[in-house]
């Protein structure tokens, strides 16, 4: 059976670092509250006027085109994961594929919160396994910065801009790949992580405006108390079915939104610190690009054949986790 591997891999950081002591200066907090309760102590800032997400995953999408010498003329689709698109209409992936080159791709977005990236990737292993497409590109962008109140300090500390982007392609080595995915959705989640205004429900106003109400709303303790649970679940569950367990298990790669989370989910499976791949302390939560930024920043460290499993949690609530042994050497 044909296999959907990742075989190239890339991600941009915007230059603009906001630290905790600079966020400190805009709102009533400080570096030990924040790094107490998140982990966080920097995340990088897109400040450029008239540059959205798109203009991250260009830049994402073109350094896996250098880095791995590919043609954009031979990709078939472009999967773009944001909640952060840089226009109602049209979509985000129409963007970066003109701005990118992409003559022959066809493309579209998809809106799964912070499980973007798991969510992208099952769309492309449906496409490469059936085998209507044979080079697609997942691309996770986000300008999470744009929809951050930095009048809240309790959600303004958590959220930081970037964009990763993967190439997946078929292989008929069934030793490699996307092995298996458990993603769900329950829409009871809704009052508790959202964009109160905005949308069709609630268009956008001068009340809204002034009531703030174009940022994200969290509920922390709701959102902390499912997060832990439903990863820590689909997690299970996924490694259950492919029998793995901390010891055979190469890398364990969560949605990077709060280190106690994190922590809480690899105390419960019993996974040793060195397995479990983290680098919130420098970007933050960048939603659905969270799982590829990590994965790139520590590809150095995973070799051919590693098993991992990686899992998310985002608004909807939309949740899971995928098993993907790696493919790159």
């Amino acid at each position: 059976m044909t296999q959907a591997v990742i075989t190239g891999i890339a991600s941009y950081l915007p230059d603009d670092i906001l630290d905790n002591e600079m966020l400190s200066k805009m709102v009533d907090t400080n570096d030990e509250w924040i790094t107490t309760r998140v982990g966080i102590k920097e995340r990088h800032i897109l400040k450029e006027e008239g540059k959205g997400s798109s203009y991250l995953g260009k830049q994402a999408v073109d350094r896996l085109f250098a880095d791995y010498n590919i043609d954009p003329a031979s990709i078939d689709l472009l999967i773009c994961a944001t909640s952060n698109p840089d226009y109602r209409f049209p979509s985000t992936a129409s963007v970066i594929i003109h701005e990118c080159g992409l003559k022959k791709a066809y493309g579209y977005d998809i809106q799964a919160a912070c499980a973007g990236f798991i969510v992208g990737m099952q769309d492309a292993r449906a496409y490469i396994t059936s085998g209507l497409y044979k080079r697609i590109v997942v691309v996770c962008a986000e300008k999470m910065s744009s929809m951050t109140d930095y009048q809240d300090r309790q959600t303004c500390p958590l959220f930081g801009d970037g964009a990763a982007a993967v190439l997946v392609e078929p292989s008929e080595d069934e030793s490699l790949g996307v092995k298996d995915a458990e993603l769900h959705v329950d829409g009871s989640g809704l009052p508790h992580l959202l964009m109160k205004a905005g949308g069709s429900v609630k268009p956008a106003s001068v009340e809204t405006v002034e009531a703030r109400e174009h940022y994200v709303y969290q509920e922390g303790r709701a959102v902390y108390k499912h997060a832990v649970f439903d990863m820590l679940r689909s997690s299970l569950t996924v490694m259950q079915r492919n029998g793995l367990d901390a010891e055979t298990l190469d890398w364990f790669v969560p949605h990077q939104a709060n280190l106690r989370i994190i922590e809480a989910i690899g105390s419960r499976i019993k996974l040793p610190e060195e397995k479990i791949l983290v680098n919130i302390q420098k970007t933050g939560n960048t939603s659905a690009a969270s799982i590829p930024i990590c994965l790139d920043e520590f590809k150095n460290k995973l070799h051919k054949g590693d098993k991992i499993v990686l899992t998310a949690f985002g608004a909807g609530f939309t949740w899971g986790a995928m098993y993907l042994v790696w493919a790159i050497d």
